[in-house]
């Protein structure tokens, strides 16, 4: 179930189940500090993983700003501080896992695992959970700001719905992945990688390519053309993106923004958001085919890290340590972060740069003190989004390419059937955006049956685009496994999958939906998906014959 590492290390880079730069070693000079316990290559370690976690809380600024509107007194006084100690617990307990397996096993080579915000949750939960979210409350009439505190509620709801199934996952864990196919896993965060933050990055390079273009040569070069760089390949990219946009003109010098991160420097403490929580209890069903599905990816991806630390040498109890990943995310919910951390790829890495247990603590402690001091908002003003373009699309090349080389060749079709809602629901965002940008779903020109006639003789079937937008994630999921079972010959397997897409469907939870004001969103109800449960229905049918059929055969 599980690439060998060498391949996760060599296919991954930076990503929510990311690694660190292997070449950092070129860069630093580390000391021996004792009474710290920190180690030669714990400095190293903690410029890989804390340039990781530095672009995750670079991404939430962006997306909760630019995307959904948050203002600045929820984004540093809440999400952020609930942020920073959901990474300060869980690199401290980490850290001390590390310390008691070294004693345990008399050894001073025992490196903790890494763990950070999960970057593909954090773009679903956007796009598919917050960002919907807050249309549908400013189609109900909801002014903006109270449509963003309930596209936050909800965010926070879909936080601690991951948490919850990593949590309980972890008793199950094994089960779940002998079950599920690698090829209906990987396929399903395939198609989110290359649609929501690989192409939708890419067309923001073409927008801006001295940068953009300069960047990713570096990330590509040094990541996959194994060049290496005199500074660790992803600060070297972000470095030069950097120069080049302030040179450039790209970036300038606005007051008004530099007085609006500095008004934010301050300490800011976590609070319980247990009454926000409660006001977003009735949403958790419309969000459980992006939770649900995100929730199995955390899990089983933490699984496949712990075996990747295993087999580096560093063996760590599989129950204990998902129950902390998926507490992390708990903790991140309770106190108003919606973005759900996870274990990353590339202990093997951090283990080859000589980093050991310090340098977990200390990525925990530097970006909690960010988060609580609001420094961060300093440092995106200071780093322009397109100086971190090159590394959000090397991460979509790296998902989707896993997807392809961790799979049996003979499931390639399968990997590609995966992909394929992921890209249609980008795609259906990105209609939808234009559509509101050119004043259709404002004011008096709202989204209207008519549009999908004049959309298709256009020869752009947006019905069918909108039905595939609508429980994507767990559609992709079903019909690759469904493939993966056909190929095998499980013909019963895959019965099953398309049964279980039959009974959601006829539910509303995929495909049903209905036009707002300005989007299209899901519609939950008994029969409300009933042509799409009608052609499952058949699928599982004509499936059962051929199992039928097989049987007779043999």
């Amino acid at each position: 179930m599980i690439a060998s590492p060498s391949r996760l290390l060599r296919l991954s880079g930076l990503y929510g189940k990311g690694q660190a730069d292997l070449d950092a070693t070129n860069c630093l000079s580390t000391h021996h500090f004792k009474g710290l316990d920190i180690q030669n290559g714990d400095l190293d370690g903690l410029l890989g993983l804390g340039l990781n976690n530095l672009i995750q809380i670079l991404l939430i600024i962006s997306l909760c700003r630019g995307v959904l509107g948050f203002p600045d007194s929820l984004l540093f006084g809440t999400i952020l501080p609930a942020t920073g100690i959901s990474l300060l617990l869980g690199n401290l307990i980490y850290a001390q896992q590390a310390r008691r397996l070294a004693r345990q096993e008399h050894r001073n080579d025992c490196t903790a695992l890494p763990y950070g915000v999960n970057t593909v949750s954090l773009f679903a939960f956007v796009f598919l959970v917050m960002l919907p979210a807050k249309l549908a409350a400013l189609d109900a009439g909801l002014s903006e700001a109270e449509a963003v505190e309930r596209s936050w509620q909800v965010g926070l709801m879909a936080c601690l719905g991951s948490g919850l199934i990593e949590t309980l996952g972890a008793f199950a864990a094994e089960s779940l992945r002998r079950w599920l196919p690698r090829a209906a896993l990987l396929s399903t965060l395939a198609g989110i990688a290359l649609g929501y933050i690989a192409l939708g990055f890419l067309l923001r390079s073409f927008a801006h390519p001295l940068v953009c273009f300069s960047s990713l040569s570096v990330i590509l070069l040094g990541y996959l053309g194994r060049v290496r760089w005199p500074i660790p390949t992803g600060l070297m990219a972000l470095l030069l993106g950097m120069a080049l946009a302030w040179g450039s003109g790209l970036s300038t010098l606005d007051p008004e923004g530099w007085r609006r991160v500095i008004s934010v420097i301050g300490l800011h403490g976590p609070t319980l958001q247990l009454d926000a929580l409660w006001q977003a209890r009735f949403e958790l069903l419309p969000s459980f085919t992006v939770i649900a599905p995100m929730g199995l990816f955390n899990l089983i991806g933490s699984l496949q890290n712990l075996e990747s630390a295993a087999a580096a040498g560093d063996r760590y109890a599989t129950r204990s340590s998902l129950l902390v990943d998926g507490l992390g995310t708990l903790s991140a919910a309770a106190l108003g972060s919606c973005f759900p951390t996870t274990l990353y790829i590339g202990h093997p890495g951090f283990k080859a740069l000589g980093a050991r247990s310090a340098y977990s603590w200390l990525n925990g402690v530097v970006m909690a003190s960010g988060c609580f001091l609001g420094l961060f908002g300093a440092a995106s003003e200071l780093i322009p989004v397109e100086a971190g373009l090159a590394i959000l699309l090397y991460i979509g090349l790296a998902m989707a390419a896993q997807a392809f080389t961790s799979t049996p060749e003979h499931h390639g079709p399968a990997v590609v059937l995966g992909l394929l809602p992921g890209l249609a629901g980008w795609g259906a965002l990105m209609l939808k955006a234009g559509l509101r940008a050119g004043a259709i779903g404002a004011g008096e020109s709202p989204f209207t049956p008519e549009l999908l006639t004049n959309l298709a003789a256009a020869d752009v079937w947006a019905k069918g685009l909108f039905a595939l937008e609508q429980g994507q994630i767990i559609t992709a999921m079903l019909l690759s496994a469904w493939l993966v079972y056909a190929i095998e010959g499980r013909f019963l397997a895959a019965a099953l999958c398309s049964a279980i897409a039959a009974g959601l469907a006829w539910i509303g939870l995929i495909h049903a939906w209905q036009f707002g004001a300005a989007d299209a969103v899901m519609h939950i109800g008994w029969g409300s998906g009933q042509v799409w449960a009608e052609g499952y229905a058949a699928m599982t049918a004509i499936t059962l014959f051929a199992h039928w059929q097989q049987r007779s055969v043999d």
